[in-house]
């Protein structure tokens, strides 16, 4: 699937408009720069080649991603690159997380599950997404390239 839209539609109902509304919050809040486009089989904002030609993962072709939104089966998918590399901005989100949603967190390193859409905290995800500028995804994604390839 090529297509953003194309994407939206083949969502299962029950996701349907807690998907739209997780999606028209992160648009609203993402910082200038980012693109949105199909990466991984999901839209994702991405940092265009023409600002980081090096690529994700030395990939040239690939532009580095940095959200990216997913409906799974039992729930969406919240792929948060960022939060992942970023101690500070991690235990900020789950603080706050906790004094806004009754269910536990369900994370992994850089994905954040929502399996009841009626505990999604939209105003807390538009917050996490203003958090890191594209010239700040950069920087951190380059330096921990940089680390780990030593």
């Amino acid at each position: 699937m090529d297509n953003v839209e194309e994407y939206s539609v083949t969502i299962e109902t029950k996701w349907q408009e807690a998907y739209q509304s997780l999606a028209k919050v992160i648009a609203e809040n993402i910082p200038e720069g980012f693109i949105l486009q199909m990466q991984y089989g999901m839209p994702t904002y991405v940092v265009p080649l023409s600002v980081f030609p090096a690529g994700y993962l030395g990939r040239k072709n690939e532009p580095l991603p940095f959200i990216s939104l997913a409906a799974q089966k039992r729930h969406l998918s919240l792929y948060h690159m960022g939060i992942m590399g970023d101690k500070e901005l991690l235990s900020w989100f789950q603080a706050e997380y906790q004094k806004v949603v009754p269910t536990k967190l369900n994370m992994g390193k850089s994905c954040i599950r929502f399996s009841n859409p009626k505990y999604t905290p939209y105003e807390l995800i538009g917050e996490l997404v203003r958090k890191i500028s594209m010239d700040d995804w950069i920087a951190s994604y380059t330096h921990f390239t940089e680390k780990n390839s030593k």
